[in-house]
């Protein structure tokens, strides 16, 4: 993974909500959601036994 693909804590910080829910990728299905009330989840993708 590239170090141009983390989120750094700054973007995180000042991600803004917009008019729908969209995501800011971590790389390897690590993504934030940003909903439009503002609020910030982590969200993983994640395989196990490869379901």
């Amino acid at each position: 993974m590239a170090a141009q693909d983390k989120l750094s804590a700054a973007s995180v910080k000042n991600a803004k909500p917009k008019d729908k829910p969209c995501k800011l990728a971590d790389g390897r299905g690590l993504n934030l959601l940003i909903n439009p009330n503002g609020s910030k989840y982590w969200q993983l993708a994640y395989r196990l036994a490869g379901k």
